[in-house]
């Protein structure tokens, strides 16, 4: 996966389907990528770095594509992966992922069962035991790793506006969410919308 070189919203696109791998002292966590959003840096009004904005909280997104940059909202840990060149801040959030490894692990974690365990950005985390410590490290170089190769391929792709970006001017609509279509890890998904995990892939 080139981070640097490809535009932010087609890396979003392209993720969807990656492994995503956890290891872990108590074991290896990994589930397929079904939901991104993409942040679009200085011009995007919904980006943490927009009109160059930068802290210490932050720093971790002017770093160069690959770097791992997580922040909190409301006690949750949200995954982001930056992309570009350094100092142009970047990044695509990690929204949700179908389990598929250490799904008992992932429930004891969550407390709960069944789509509630990793879909949505704070659930995943939880579920996967990431925590702000990964903030910085890169993210083929550190326990978090994307494994292309035992990816899976989405059947069909849809992009819409992203969730929670109210009073934003144009950039509350833009379409820079992507998800597989019908998977019902999705978050939000309604349960009429959902298709067999089968038919979700390619």
């Amino acid at each position: 996966m080139d981070y640097v070189h490809n535009k932010t919203e087609v890396i979003a696109k392209e993720l969807l389907g990656k492994l995503l791998i956890h290891e872990t002292p108590d074991g290896v966590y990994s589930g397929y990528i079904v939901e991104t959003e993409a942040y679009i840096g200085m011009e995007d009004m919904a980006c943490h770095t927009y009109e160059g904005k930068r802290t210490p909280k932050v720093e971790s997104m002017y770093q160069t594509g690959g770097t791992i940059y997580i922040y909190t909202m409301h006690t949750h840990a949200m995954l982001n992966i930056v992309t570009k060149k350094q100092n142009d801040p970047q990044a695509v959030l990690i929204r949700a992922i179908e389990p598929a490894c250490g799904l008992d692990r992932m429930v004891k974690n969550r407390g709960t069962t069944g789509v509630a365990v990793c879909n949505g950005p704070g659930k995943l985390t939880k579920a996967m035991a990431i925590t702000k410590e990964l903030n910085g490290r890169k993210i083929d170089a550190s326990a978090l790793t994307i494994d292309e190769a035992l990816g899976k391929v989405p059947a069909s792709i849809v992009a819409s506006a992203r969730v929670g970006i109210p009073n934003k001017g144009d950039w509350t609509l833009k379409p820079l969410r992507f998800f597989v279509e019908g998977n019902p890890y999705v978050s939000g998904m309604r349960k009429r919308d959902y298709k067999a995990l089968a038919d979700c892939w390619s």
